[in-house]
């Protein structure tokens, strides 16, 4: 019967009407600018549409949403932080775009290189939020943000961030993206365990192979 489907159509969108009313009684004083609520009708139990009071409202991005990268530092004991980057370049490679540039660093006396960036650029403008330097970099120095709020009205020099803007401590990563980290760090202690066997054994193999050799002699 021709017509069937546009009126399956209407009666989907009359349903998705009169939810939106019922739910708006369900969370009568309580719609707006509420997280558990919020959270409630972004999710499987909520009914209808409704409409997020921007910018004064905000809905939770999900952990694995990715934005403009940015660069981790870890924060020593004594005060000081140390760069994760050691400006490799590697994401410079693959960047699809290629909106990242690298200074490298050197040391003034011998001219040799120094594993830290001078200073780290990436155009905003330019960035496609595909995340390809988080996923190649092999020191996991360089990770996906979650702020997505970044217009401005200057183009030039608003948009190329350095690394000053760039720079977060790994306790900002943990706190976005807890579940990334909690993985990463489980992973990069196994592989501390691993070396330290792997050395431990070396070192019994060569104390048997001089006992061997000692033992030989006599």
């Amino acid at each position: 019967m021709y017509g069937t489907g546009i009126l399956k159509g209407m009666g989907v969108t009359m349903r998705h009407l009169v939810d939106s009313f019922v739910d708006d009684m369900r969370f009568l004083g309580q719609r707006y600018y509420n997280d558990s609520a919020m959270n409630i009708r972004q999710g499987t139990e909520g009914r209808g549409v409704f409409t997020v009071q921007y910018p004064e409202e905000k809905l939770p991005v999900p952990e694995q949403f990715r934005f403009i990268p940015f660069l981790l530092y870890e924060n020593n004991d004594d005060g000081s932080t140390t760069d994760r980057c050691t400006s490799c370049g590697i994401c410079a490679k693959v960047c699809p775009p290629q909106c990242i540039w690298i200074e490298r660093s050197s040391d003034p006396d011998t001219g040799r290189p120094i594993p830290a960036p001078t200073n780290f650029y990436i155009d905003i403008d330019i960035c496609m939020n595909c995340g390809y330097c988080a996923e190649y970099c092999p020191f996991d120095a360089i990770k996906m943000d979650h702020d997505y709020e970044l217009a401005s009205y200057d183009r030039t020099d608003a948009h190329i961030f350095d690394k000053a803007r760039l720079d977060k401590p790994v306790e900002y990563y943990a706190s976005i993206r807890p579940t990334d980290y909690l993985a990463e760090e489980t992973a990069r202690a196994e592989e501390i365990v691993k070396k330290a066997a792997k050395k431990a054994a070396r070192k019994e193999a060569a104390a048997a192979k001089k006992a061997a050799a000692e033992t030989e002699v006599n």
